[in-house]
């Protein structure tokens, strides 16, 4: 068996498969673990009738895979990148017979802090998912996703497609939801980020007005290093505004 899963004359149905993910990873489906098969993360072998036969290497690789989306919030491309730099050998180490990276690299470059920096808010290669991929990545059901759309939380493009951060912000809601806190609860959420974006773009809109292009690249540079500076006072605030409710 290869680490990339190619096909063995033995392995395990989907179902098997989902039975050993289930324990760990209890949101994990059959359509998630299709979905990341159809984006390459993942090749089981395939019998003659054409069932999937996963090996135990294509198990500790998809949960591998599970573990960087749940525990490092880093999307599919990323892991993806790293998967495929271990298959060359590149800073990899074997598990199961198959080679996993060392480590899990950070999706972005922060402060040392931990608070964001400019370049976090920097435009990564365009990645569209439809709404299947979404549910499949983010572990709602459809009526979750209304819900969320219902209250401005998330909005699809124009073409009607998401975007990987709408994967974080359903993920993000969902674990709030466990708290007791629903999505009507979280509009405000909404509500004051599009105030924060309208404060940016009336600093912004004035450099990027001209034609030039030195002046657009101003304008980005700007937008990027107030977004940071935005996010990180928020961020400021709410833990200054906690330490006076837990009285730490």
């Amino acid at each position: 068996m290869t680490a990339a899963g190619r096909p063995q004359r033995d392995g395990l149905s989907i179902g098997a498969v989902l039975a050993q993910l289930r324990a760990d990873f209890p949101d994990v489906t059959i359509s998630k673990i299709r979905f990341l098969e159809s984006e390459g993360l993942v090749q089981p072998g395939r019998t003659r009738s054409g069932y999937r036969q996963f090996s135990p290497a294509d198990v500790e690789r998809l949960r591998f895979v599970l573990s960087a989306q749940r525990d490092h919030y880093l999307p599919l491309k990323v892991i993806k990148e790293q998967l495929d730099a271990a298959d060359r050998g590149a800073d990899g180490h074997e598990v199961a017979g198959t080679r996993l990276p060392r480590k899990l690299v950070a999706l972005s470059a922060h402060t040392g802090d931990g608070l964001p920096a400019a370049g976090d808010f920097a435009p990564g290669r365009e990645i569209r998912l439809t709404q299947e991929e979404l549910l499949a990545e983010a572990g709602i059901d459809a009526p979750v996703l209304t819900e969320l759309e219902q209250y401005g939380l998330l909005r699809p493009g124009a073409a009607g497609f998401y975007d990987p951060d709408a994967v974080l912000v359903a993920r993000t809601v969902k674990a709030m939801t466990e708290f007791g806190i629903e999505p009507r609860h979280l509009r405000a959420f909404r509500a004051s980020a599009d105030r924060e974006v309208g404060l940016l773009e009336q600093i912004v809109t004035p450099v990027s007005r001209h034609h030039d292009a030195d002046a657009r690249a101003r304008a980005d540079e700007m937008v990027r290093e107030l977004a940071a500076l935005s996010v990180t006072l928020h961020t400021l605030l709410v833990k200054a505004g906690i330490r006076g409710v837990t009285g730490g």
